[in-house]
């Protein structure tokens, strides 16, 4: 039999080398190795091959060779990558003095499957290919999980990224070695949490995850409420995408909703998992809007509305989708989402008729805090329909500063 042929994915001619840079003990491991036997397609590369000496210089002589991006990845483990336009190569030395000793040291059976592109040899010590046939992540060792704890979350994260089921054996353990999480580097929780986030298939098994006590670390006040509405969102997500121009930013929709609903708690929450400035102020943002819409029991006035779009902004999509997952009434929000759909909305997307300095110049004033009350006020008329132009906008100004200073006199 040739695998080459059978699984044209392994094959060195999809390769972006020559196989010839490779020694003829070197293999092929890993996720490209389970997701060709899966015939799961792939439009980009990444390929893991493994060496038994050599293979920073080996990466080295392929980029040089083809004028490829270089670098090294770990020297004292010799590890090295190699970038092309549609594939990324890494080349590893060996853990140990043969190839089963090497796949031994693996995470999981499906990830311990080998492929010698000179022999088209199959290398399966572990019945990887068997766990692949029952869709189940099965654990090699738990040693090797204790090795690095982040296995423990890259389980879940493989089970949903292939709709497999985890071991029961394995998710016991699992369960055992949860508190070793708090060695990982939290930019590493972060990548494997945010593909949970992401994908349709993750959301369940973030809820396993989070039950295990995987991210206790991080997400340090989720309760059952956080989780109950996690499993609402998608849903929602899909309900809404019926509206023409309607998006959010899935991951951060669902991360506000595993998240402490005290912004400043989720805040320190999400510091903690490095996530960026503006990523937090958007969760933030939300959480902090998300309780003046559970408090509505009628429609918002246009003053009302005005103000809640100068405070919302762009985290409109997400609020609303938070808003809709905990309850609240589609009667509330659906007049939000359709003005902030429409970019001439006065109300969502407000456009000035004048500006600070056009006071400044009329009204022979210096610059403070009244410019922008006497802004709001104009802009307020604007949206009600009291005022349309420039002219009409500067003669409100003038009355209501000059009512202002009588008031004050």
């Amino acid at each position: 039999m040739s695998w080459s042929k059978q699984y044209p994915a392994i094959s060195p001619q999809n390769y972006p080398f020559n196989l010839d840079f490779l020694p003829k003990t070197a293999y092929l491991v890993g996720g490209a190795v389970r997701d060709a036997l899966l015939l799961r397609e792939r439009e980009y590369l990444d390929l893991d091959f493994v060496v038994f000496e050599n293979a920073i210089a080996i990466a080295r002589q392929i980029a040089k060779h083809y004028r490829a991006g270089f670098v090294v990845l770990d020297k004292d483990r010799q590890i090295a990558r190699v970038v092309f336009d549609r594939a990324t190569v890494d080349i590893a030395l060996a853990e140990g003095k043969s190839q089963e000793m090497d796949l031994r040291r693996r995470d999981f059976t499906i990830n311990a499957i080998a492929y010698n592109p000179h022999s088209d040899e199959l290398i399966d010590p572990l019945e990887g290919r068997l766990d692949l046939a029952r869709k189940m992540v099965k654990m090699v060792s738990k040693s090797n999980l204790e090795d690095d704890p982040l296995r423990l979350l890259r389980a879940y994260r493989q089970a949903a990224q292939l709709n497999f089921t985890i071991e029961a054996k394995t998710r016991s353990t699992i369960r055992d070695l949860s508190t070793s999480m708090n060695r990982v580097a939290s930019e590493r929780v972060r990548s494997e949490l945010n593909y949970l986030l992401k994908d349709i298939n993750g959301t369940d098994w973030l809820v396993a995850a989070i039950e295990d006590g995987l991210l206790k670390p991080w997400l340090k006040h989720t309760e059952a409420r956080n989780l109950a509405l996690l499993t609402t969102i998608d849903p929602v997500i899909e309900s809404l995408q019926e509206i023409q121009s309607f998006s959010c930013d899935i991951i951060l929709t669902k991360l506000a909703s595993v998240v402490s609903k005290i912004p400043a708690e989720a805040e320190l929450e999400l510091n903690n998992l490095k996530y960026s400035r503006i990523e937090i102020r958007t969760v933030t943002t939300a959480l902090r809007n998300l309780s003046q819409l559970e408090q509505l029991n009628a429609p918002m006035t246009l003053k009302e509305e005005y103000f809640f779009f100068l405070a919302v902004g762009d985290v409109l999509p997400i609020l609303a989708v938070l808003a809709i997952s905990t309850g609240i009434d589609r009667r509330f929000i659906d007049p939000l989402i359709k003005r902030y759909l429409d970019p001439q909305d006065l109300v969502a997307h407000p456009q000035p008729l004048i500006t600070g300095n056009d006071l400044i110049e009329v009204l022979k004033i210096k610059p403070s805090p009244q410019i922008g009350l006497l802004l709001t006020e104009i802009q307020l008329a604007f949206i009600e329909g009291k005022i349309s132009t420039e002219a009409e906008a500067l003669e409100l100004a003038k009355v209501i500063y000059l009512d202002n200073r009588k008031n004050l006199e």
